[in-house]
């Protein structure tokens, strides 16, 4: 298993290439850029740290076709891969933050969620091969107007997707260069990578190298205190913390999951107003949900940490994405020197 690294997408193009070129140094495999409603663009902001790098991956995670069309997503991508000389990446989803903030309701069923992301890499590997195409006519997206991408001297940017339900896992395990999984615990783990294994069976044509990752919260800090400050501050948006609540059981008992969906704005406020302060909460619960859902703690708890990686490598991940947030550059070194010497060096 291979680690890479995301991070916050508040930061700026110039800092984004300090990070780039540090985790080039240490072995990282791949630095991937959130795509968020109000923060830089993604795909503009990897392009200096694409010029001062040469090796690792650089991607942008997630893109959802209902953004932002899959030939403009071509556009983006096939431009950072030429500047990058064959290096970048695209993981597209159904749609979070910026299609709420857009006003465009997630709802599953009336957007075909699973559908258009499929036929958005459709669209992207078509274009990525550098082929003349007639275009495109699917359910959900359609490309009119014949087109020939790809100006290629570079090796075609790999398509990814976000998934982690049951049938984008097997979607994406059946289209795609790769998936990435978003905070799926040890719990889960298990079925998740049957669901990709259903969807490699799939294929028409084998997977040359298909990538399995997960994203994963890193918040380990020489300072306890900070560390639980940021991981009380972002566990709302850990996966089983977000609305339906599909993994809370795996977790808490009854009474305790029923806490949580009942008072979730006591969790979402402790993150809007940067308090970290999760109002009524029992702090027992809080630090066994932390626990289970990312990684938090001092230097005394990696150890603890790397048991659980060394878990999710042995359930067939080739990848694990840890999330960055405060200090990037200071959580970058940790992991640079605690992590990445426990597994395969990119």
């Amino acid at each position: 298993m291979q680690i890479e690294v995301i991070l916050e997408p508040d930061l700026t193009p110039d800092q984004v290439a300090e990070l780039a070129v540090a985790a080039e140094g240490y072995g990282i495999r791949a630095l991937w850029h959130s795509n968020y409603h109000a923060h830089w663009d993604p795909f503009v902001t990897l392009v200096p740290a694409a010029m001062a790098t040469k090796k690792i991956l650089l991607g942008v995670l997630a893109v959802s076709p209902y953004e932002f069309h899959p030939l403009k997503m071509a556009n983006s991508i096939l431009s950072l891969n030429e500047i990058s000389k064959g290096r970048a990446m695209l993981a597209v989803g159904g749609g979070g933050a910026v299609l709420s903030s857009i006003g465009t309701t997630i709802d599953f069923k009336k957007l075909r969620i699973v559908r258009g992301v499929r036929e958005a890499v459709d669209i992207l590997k078509s274009a990525t091969t550098g082929k003349f195409s007639m275009g495109y006519k699917g359910e959900i997206f359609q490309v009119t107007r014949p087109h020939k991408m790809g100006w290629a001297k570079a090796r075609p940017p790999r398509i990814y997707t976000c998934s982690t339900a049951p049938q984008m896992l097997r979607m994406g395990a059946e289209v795609a260069d790769g998936l990435q999984m978003s905070d799926v615990a040890l719990p889960m783990i298990d079925d998740a990578m049957q669901n990709v294994r259903a969807g490699l069976a799939r294929r028409k044509v084998p997977a040359e190298d298909f990538r399995t990752g997960n994203f994963w919260a890193w918040h380990i800090k020489k300072d306890r205190e900070k560390s639980m400050y940021e991981a009380r501050r972002e566990l709302v948006f850990r996966g089983e913390m977000v609305p339906p609540f599909t993994g809370l059981h795996h977790f808490l008992d009854e009474k305790d999951a029923q806490y949580v969906k009942d008072n979730w704005a006591s969790f979402a406020k402790a993150y809007w107003t940067r308090s970290g302060v999760i109002e009524g909460a029992p702090a027992a619960m809080v630090d066994h949900l932390i626990a289970e859902l990312s990684s938090a703690g001092d230097l005394g708890n990696i150890e603890r940490e790397l048991e659980r990686y060394r878990k999710f490598a042995a359930a067939g991940l080739s990848d694990l994405a840890l999330r960055l947030f405060d200090d990037p550059m200071d959580g970058l070194k940790l992991i640079a020197e605690h992590v990445v010497p426990a597994f395969e060096r990119a």
